[in-house]
């Protein structure tokens, strides 16, 4: 009674069945396990645009998010004291070149009564003496003032590196000192950032594919590159995805590493029919088709085609064939 129920509930099955083009032998296969993780859009290199100079901030020419080039003056600091001991500095050389020349007068008359015989010759050399000594006075205070202007222009706040401002922790007329960041500036390319656990550091190879995103809807990436110090029991790698909207530092995108291989029964998803809640196959036998109950594990593209892993119903060596309108014939112990 029971073996007729169930042949007439195959025989309502079976024609409804998806017809798959070709038969396909059951064998084992390597897979590869893959781990979801989450990555963070990230500049390689984060790197502070500093002040050289304490001071007042005056002008602040970026903010987060523009564009700069390695040189370029994103803003510009003031210290009033500098422009007071230039002045200072400025009326010292003009009182100095006044002593110069004066003392350079003294020389001269001196070298003439040396020639009429009225002074001496160490009353001359103690002139000659002096225009040095000013001379020499004039050059340093000149360096001196050439140092306070180069103090000046390196109130100047230049970007060391190209890329995108990342963060402006200082507003105009905001008071800095020497060594304070104005911005952050992102540069040297953006990567995904992975934090992957230690135990899976020995699957990481550089050039390696990466799928971003989930199963549905992915996108294939580039281990570029793995970094040798594990911060906190954690790998940190750097994941090249072509095409990478990168308007968003930080923002979290879903990763699936390479972690290592398994071998699992694959066969054509298209040779799967699912009816009432069962996933069917139709297995090739001696004695004909017979219709077999599987339990379907993952799907896995390869070459292009979907495979779905087969966790129990089939065993290496079977052959499946395209469902079709097969009179069903009982297998032994199914």
């Amino acid at each position: 009674m029971r073996m007729t129920l169930l042949a007439s509930v195959l025989a309502l099955i079976l024609p409804a069945l998806a017809t798959a083009e070709t038969e396909h032998t059951v064998r084992e296969t390597k897979i590869t396990e893959w781990k979801a993780v989450f990555g963070k859009v990230e500049a390689r290199d984060n790197v502070p645009a500093r002040a050289r100079l304490g001071g007042t901030l005056v002008e602040i020419e970026v903010t987060e998010g523009s564009p700069v080039t390695e040189g370029q003056q994103i803003g510009t600091i003031d210290d009033a004291k500098l422009d007071l001991q230039l002045e200072s500095v400025e009326a010292q050389i003009d009182v100095l070149r006044s002593q110069l020349e004066n003392a350079q007068t003294e020389l001269t008359r001196g070298e003439d009564l040396l020639a009429r015989g009225v002074t001496t010759a160490q009353r001359l050399d103690a002139l000659r003496t002096q225009v040095d000594v000013l001379t020499n006075q004039i050059e340093s205070t000149e360096a001196e003032k050439r140092v306070i202007a180069q103090q000046e222009a390196e109130g100047a706040v230049i970007a060391p590196i190209s890329g995108r401002v990342l963060d402006v922790p200082v507003t105009q007329g905001s008071v800095v000192m020497a060594g304070e960041a104005v911005a952050t500036i992102g540069g040297g390319g953006f990567f995904l950032r992975l934090a992957v656990p230690e135990r899976h550091a020995a699957f990481l190879e550089e050039g390696a594919d990466i799928q971003i995103g989930d199963v549905d809807e992915t996108r294939t990436g580039r281990l570029a590159k793995v970094y040798p110090q594990i911060e906190n029991g954690r790998v940190i790698a750097d994941v090249e995805v072509e095409g990478m909207d990168a308007r968003y530092v930080d923002a979290r995108v879903l990763v699936r590493l390479p972690v290592g291989e398994t071998r699992a029964l694959l066969i054509p998803a298209e040779l799967v029919s699912t009816r009432m809640g069962l996933d069917f196959v139709t297995v090739r036998k001696d004695d004909g088709p017979a219709l077999r109950a599987i339990v379907p594990g993952q799907h896995h593209l390869i070459d292009g085609v979907d495979m779905v892993e087969v966790l129990s119903g089939l065993m290496a060596g079977e052959t499946v064939i395209p469902s079709t309108a097969v009179t069903y014939t009982p297998s032994e112990g199914h």
